[in-house]
């Protein structure tokens, strides 16, 4: 009788294999960008209207545990302004809007809409936010799109704010 080759114990450190941040480590903040994309994703893809995909995502598992506050500011922010968000990422895209994944265009979205109307929540925390929001919903290699081109919207929509950072 063999028995299996005993495997390295796990390391514990709060990441998935995946580089995702494990449910149990997640702010209430950062469960509210997760709710809120699901409902942006809802939105972009389906069509629906704000108050359906509100009272739907409120009835999913775990959102108890979400900063419903934020959720709101960002559902509701998002989706009435979306076309003034849209106008603010054209520009510094590659491609054209509909050559995006609704994924990527809600995230987008997120990251604009804080870093337009959340100035408690630092630039750098809004783009590595959304940078896990993309690796954990986005395709492959998604965040490092995302990324970018948070990286090139911060200078525009927080021009005080990033250059203090960048003068340090």
């Amino acid at each position: 009788m063999t028995t299996a080759p005993k495997r390295p114990p796990q390391t514990r450190t709060g990441l998935t294999d995946t580089g995702v941040k494990k449910a149990a480590d997640k702010s209430a903040r950062t469960r509210a960008r997760e709710f809120a994309l699901q409902a942006l994703y809802q939105f972009l893809v389906g069509g629906n209207e704000a108050a359906s995909i509100d009272a739907f995502t409120r009835d999913l598992v775990g959102f108890h545990k979400a900063d419903s506050m934020h959720y709101d500011a960002l559902l509701h922010g998002c989706i009435e302004g979306a076309v003034g968000l849209d106008e603010l990422i054209l520009p510094v895209l590659d491609r054209k809007m509909n050559e995006i994944s609704p994924v990527e265009h809600a995230i987008l979205w997120i990251g604009a809409y804080e870093f337009k109307q959340c100035p408690d929540v630092p630039w750098r925390v809004v783009i590595n936010e959304c940078i896990e929001l993309a690796k954990a919903f986005g395709g492959t290699d998604g965040h490092k799109w995302v990324n970018g081109v948070l990286n090139q919207l911060a200078p525009i929509l927080r021009q005080a704010e990033v250059a203090s950072d960048k003068a340090r």
